[in-house]
């Protein structure tokens, strides 16, 4: 019996299968996500051990302000670069955004530039789960800085 990966725009909450980050992050994906065609949201713990949110999406453009409706509470908010293998880092109300993710059940999603698109679906539930159980496992890639060694015979 053969056992596939989870492709990285299936719909709903789950770790994320991006190399190297199903043990620190989780993907939320839109209720209608294909291979080609996917808007998603990935909660990550940084290699500094703070947790980041991120956008993740097939949309050429990924940086840039996002517009959401979560639980019928607007925002929007600016996603900047990051070194993470996703589109862009939400950095500022990044906490309230976590939040929302976390306790809400719903959220619309879409680039302030596709005023003529829809909105993407993302159902928030199973996120705090998801989200808990990525982060509880976190491995930034960084190294422990080491300490300096002057001591003679040390």
């Amino acid at each position: 019996m053969a056992v596939t990966p989870a492709a990285a725009q299936q719909p709903g909450w789950h770790y994320s299968p991006l190399p190297g980050e199903g043990d620190r992050a989780a993907l939320g994906c839109d209720r209608h996500a294909t291979q080609d065609d996917f808007v998603c949201l990935a909660v990550r713990c940084e290699d500094d051990f703070t947790t980041g949110v991120h956008v993740h999406t097939s949309r050429p453009g990924k940086l840039g302000l996002w517009e959401m409706t979560l639980d019928r509470e607007n925002a929007s908010l600016a996603t900047e670069p990051s070194g993470a293998p996703y589109g862009g880092k939400f950095i500022k109300d990044a906490d309230w955004l976590l939040e929302r993710i976390e306790q809400g059940t719903f959220v619309y999603l879409r680039h302030v530039d596709d005023e003529a698109g829809s909105f993407a679906y993302i159902d928030l539930t199973g996120s705090l789960r998801a989200i808990n159980r990525a982060l509880a496992y976190c491995a930034p890639r960084v190294p422990a800085p080491s300490e300096p060694n002057d001591g003679a015979g040390v």
